[in-house]
């Protein structure tokens, strides 16, 4: 029977590199993945090109980690986004920057990620398993032993690393195998949730469809608690759909959708677009008084097009009972006050999310508390670690969880090879 220093249960982003960070620390490795190719999910990030990380300051990348990221600060120290674009480029694969700090390889390719990792594993002797699905993990008196293959065979280990990923995107084998090995081991969970997902509404306008389709560019969207105060603001692009909103904005905001539910205990969150964020009140009253004063004459509808899609104006005209063909100057003061309160701050309900299964990211998951932040390893089972979307943690879309993924499996690789080894014990 095989005996291996390292196992890993998983080989996408976080288990990939804690393959090669322990194989580096002189560990004989062995990963052992269901799929029969490595790296699934890898290989449809960032639209198929691979967003690797972020290339911004740590605070920085953990505040936009803002499902518990200020447990990844012991790993970061170890090892950072810095790092991570050093280990790329120092294995031959060039990277570029792009908007808002994302980095991706020159090629555009997820691909060429993915082939770099395994050529990396190869050239460090990690034995792969592919097609490979694990029954059960074997625990013996407080310590992790090996796992059971469901045909059957079964790996020892000295350190086993759980690498198996959340339950978003289940079509890459994300599907949540390895919350029952960490639950047996004696782990609690956090409830799961989906997150960077789309959100959900019954609206009347959202069901009669009347502005899917339409894309805000560079807007403001805000989940409000009960109180009426912003939980969470995101300024960038959203569209509306047949269900209700998607984009850069909405995926950013689901999870503070779910979390304001929660905490509310309701079963609606209301969200609140600021089409205009650049412009005051104040501002906008001025330009319209321009208007008035320049082409008052004009229709509401041809003088205020410019300031939003006009899709958009008319969705909100007919909503505040004004004929889009009135004349400019028939407005009266509150019918133009109420025109520039849906520009500035135009409130809808929400009623959750897609479900898990189209989320990006997984919430929830291994409770954090009962993991050894710079070791990754478990507090319940000793040479048990866990990398990656299985803890309780997670980012934004952006680079920020493939970062929190490739660090935890680096620093968790590392320990769990010394302590097979002996090393520093």
């Amino acid at each position: 029977m095989t005996h291996y220093d390292v196992l890993v249960v998983g080989g996408g982003t976080s288990g990939m590199m804690a393959a090669i960070s322990a194989a580096e620390s002189g560990a004989k490795v062995a990963v052992v993945e269901k799929n029969k190719m490595l790296g699934r999910k890898l290989l449809v990030t960032g639209n198929g090109r691979c967003n690797v990380t972020n290339n911004r300051d740590k605070e920085e990348i953990i505040t936009h980690i803002p499902g518990n990221g200020r447990f990844l600060y012991s790993a970061f120290y170890q090892y950072d986004n810095y790092d991570i674009m050093k280990f790329f480029r120092s294995n031959g694969i060039a990277l570029k920057e792009e908007d808002h700090g994302r980095m991706f390889p020159t090629t555009d390719k997820s691909r060429t990620i993915v082939e770099a990792l395994k050529r990396i594993m190869e050239e460090n002797k990690v034995e792969i398993f592919l097609n490979a699905p694990v029954d059960t993990v074997l625990y013996e008196e407080g310590k992790s032993k090996g796992v059971r293959l469901k045909d059957g065979r079964t790996l020892l280990a000295s350190s086993i690393i759980l690498s198996t990923g959340g339950r978003a995107m289940p079509k890459t084998g994300s599907t949540g195998d390895g919350y029952q090995w960490a639950k047996k081991a004696g782990h609690t969970l956090k409830p799961l949730y989906p997150t960077e997902v789309p959100i959900t509404s019954d609206e009347p306008f959202i069901e009669a469809r009347v502005l899917q389709g339409l894309a805000l560019r560079d807007a403001n969207l805000s989940v409000l608690n009960k109180k009426g105060k912003a939980a969470i603001s995101h300024r960038m692009d959203m569209i509306f759909t047949h269900f209700g909103i998607s984009g850069p904005a909405v995926l950013r905001c689901s999870m503070f959708v779910h979390q304001v539910m929660k905490r509310d205990k309701t079963d609606r969150a209301t969200m609140m677009i600021d089409a205009l964020p650049d412009k005051t009140i104040n501002e906008l009253r001025q330009e319209i008084a321009q208007l008035i004063k320049d082409a008052g004459d004009k229709s509401v509808k041809n003088s205020l097009k410019g300031m939003v899609p006009e899709r958009y104006l008319l969705f909100g005209l007919e909503k505040l009972n004004i004929e889009d063909g009135t004349p400019l100057k028939q407005l009266t003061h509150a019918q133009i006050d109420s025109v520039i309160e849906f520009f500035k701050d135009f409130r809808f309900t929400v009623n959750g999310s897609l479900p898990i299964e189209k989320a990006f990211v997984t919430g929830g998951g291994v409770n954090t508390k009962e993991v050894n932040p710079k070791t990754l390893e478990s507090k319940k089972m000793q040479n048990l670690y866990f990398t990656g979307e299985i803890l309780d943690y997670n980012g934004y879309t952006g680079g920020y969880n493939i970062t929190g993924a490739f660090i935890t499996g680096r620093v968790a690789g590392m320990h769990a090879a010394q302590a097979a080894l002996g090393i520093g014990q």
